[in-house]
């Protein structure tokens, strides 16, 4: 397979000076006096990109991520290593970047473009359609100062987007404006994809990166800490931080009333109809969730399961059951029949999404948290199905002689 973006032990080291005096007095005798210090932000990261292939880099902040993606888009040089990146490359580093206040949507968009690589003509013939997806036609010939925020950050993502470039880099953009267009830029990004375009993501959100990314890469310090699949990458990144996404769900994720959403996320135990907030481990649980779409299209659901500590313990979705909601209102129902859960507080929260099952429409938590109790001595998270086998070695011998009975214990 065609590699568009490849990287071979590539490092970026910047500069630091202890005072501006020590800068100037660098500067002015031309290299022969060296007063700085340098700061590796990133060393000996290796990885390639096949074409139509994504990527996520994750890690936490001051990791090199944005040094890295400075190198991939062209903004700065390496110190070291090699970087090839065949195609035009249309990076979104930060939304909005570049725009000129005193321009209007339409001639920010038409500089922007013809940077990327566009020429003035093609831009040109798509822009009716650019500033239609953005949502900005109404006000495309007013002085970017009059926008708000999110009207530029929109026109940001549309521009880049329709630049049509054989890599695309986003940094943090796929939660730009309303819900309307997060669901737009998550369809245009699997569009781009099918088309055979190549993406590298960058993002905090380790939901998006397993569900867009066929690989991802994991920075720590500026170096290579893991890189794979996307769910043992975002695994080991997650366990590591020590944290996970807030329990109680995202309050963005609040949408209008033409939009599909949760009504209702009940407990139930052994008595069907009777809400329960406390059962033992090995219990049977139903989590009922009802919702509503008035758009009919097909969703998909999941529920994850967070302890008091938020640890996020497990999670279990329509998708990976081979099911899907169908329709414009119904109940769904996950039926656990023994709880494999020990002792804790957890909070259960139900997520409503699109049929790929990438975009979030909502998010609700059940009214009551969830107590479990044990009566058995396991530690941990969660009861383990499991048997112990023992076998007695007789002391003349370190080993077991053949034919000795297993002793069997099951639990």
């Amino acid at each position: 397979m065609e590699t568009v973006l490849e990287t071979q032990g590539l490092g970026k080291a910047w500069r630091t000076y202890p005072t501006g005096l020590a800068r100037a007095a660098e500067v002015l005798s031309l290299g022969a006096l060296r007063t700085h210090r340098p700061y590796w932000a990133l060393r000996d990261v290796s990885l390639s990109l096949p074409r139509g292939a994504a990527l996520g880099v994750v890690g936490a902040n001051g990791a090199g991520k944005s040094t890295f993606l400075k190198l991939l888009a062209g903004a700065t040089a390496p110190t070291e290593g090699r970087l090839r990146v065949a195609g035009r490359v249309a990076a979104l580093l930060e939304l909005g970047a570049g725009f000129h206040p005193e321009l209007s949507g339409r001639e920010n968009a038409l500089t922007t473009g013809v940077l990327l690589g566009r020429s003035r003509r093609e831009m040109r013939a798509c822009m009716d359609e650019l500033l239609e997806f953005a949502g900005v036609r109404h006000a495309a010939d007013a002085p970017l100062r009059t926008w708000s925020s999110g009207m530029a950050m929109r026109l940001g993502f549309a521009t880049a987007l329709f630049v049509e470039p054989e890599v695309m880099i986003l940094d943090e953009v796929l939660a730009v404006g309303d819900l309307d267009f997060q669901k737009k830029c998550v369809d245009a990004v699997a569009a781009f994809r099918r088309n055979g375009g190549s993406l590298v993501l960058v993002s905090h959100s380790l939901y998006d990166v397993r569900q867009i990314c066929d690989e991802a890469v994991w920075l720590r310090d500026g170096t290579v800490a893991s890189t794979g699949d996307p769910a043992r990458v975002t695994g080991l990144y997650s366990a590591w931080y020590g944290e996970c996404e807030d329990a109680q769900g995202d309050p963005r994720l609040e949408p209008g009333p033409e939009r599909p959403r949760l009504r209702a996320v009940e407990l139930e135990g052994v008595t069907p109809g009777d809400p329960v907030d406390t059962l033992e481990t090995g219990q049977l649980l139903e989590v009922r969730v009802a919702w509503e779409n008035p758009t009919g299209a097909p969703l998909q659901l999941g529920v994850t399961f967070t302890r008091q500590d938020r640890t996020l313990v497990c999670a279990a979705g329509t998708q990976a059951a081979g099911a899907i909601l169908e329709g414009r209102s119904g109940v769904a129902t996950l039926r656990i029949p023994q709880v494999p859960l020990l002792a804790g507080r957890f909070t259960l929260v139900a997520h409503l999404l699109d049929e790929a099952g990438v975009h979030r429409h909502h998010e609700r938590a059940a009214e009551r948290e969830l107590l479990v109790l044990q009566a058995g001595p396991e530690l941990g998270l969660v009861q383990l199905p499991h048997a112990w086998s023992v076998e007695a070695a007789q002391e003349v011998t370190p080993a077991a002689l053949p034919g000795t009975a297993p002793q069997e214990l099951h639990r």
